[in-house]
């Protein structure tokens, strides 16, 4: 069975890297999909600049990935707008070329993720739509969760959980 076609992917042959800057943007479609398996309300816009470096087999990537999107609050179920600008550091490598997963490594802030690709050709649009999944906050709150809060009598600070439930009965 294969595995499922990316919602956005933009393929990247290796014969036809340069030193020129690429500009990346999803189209509507895409960005429609993306939103929905981010399991966000949308994502107007999409864009990354990026310069590809080749070493051989080797690709590193570096540039911005920037986007805006929108969200839903997770105090109050309300959308609101959040903008993204992320660095984009990867490199993309061949089978036997990646860290091995008991190997021992020491990150720095100048390593950058690794994906590995078979052929002449790897994916960036899965890389960035990857990308731009780890810069969403999935806990973030909208201008007005303050004021639901207050309206609807919540309150961080009170103890939650099985034993708050119990606290609560026990003083009645």
């Amino acid at each position: 069975m294969s595995a499922p076609a990316p919602e956005y992917s933009h393929m990247v042959d290796l014969r036809q890297i340069n030193d020129v800057p690429l500009a990346v943007e999803p189209d509507e479609a895409a960005r429609r999909r993306l939103a929905a398996r981010f399991a966000i309300t949308a994502i107007p816009a999409m864009r990354a600049e990026v310069q590809l470096t080749r070493d051989g087999e080797r690709v590193t990537v570096s540039g911005r990935l920037t986007a805006d999107i929108i969200q839903s609050c997770r105090i109050s179920a309300e959308d609101f707008p959040v903008s993204i600008d992320e660095p984009v550091h990867l490199r993309f490598v061949p089978p036997g070329e990646e860290v091995r997963p008991d190997e021992e490594i020491e990150l720095t802030a100048d390593d950058c993720d690794e994906i590995t690709y078979e052929g002449t050709a790897f994916d960036l649009g899965e890389a960035l739509a990857q990308t731009l999944a780890l810069a969403i906050d999935p806990f973030a709150e909208g201008p007005n969760a303050d004021a639901f809060r207050a309206q609807h009598g919540l309150n961080d600070s009170a103890p939650t959980g099985p034993f708050a439930a119990l606290a609560a009965l026990k003083k009645n």
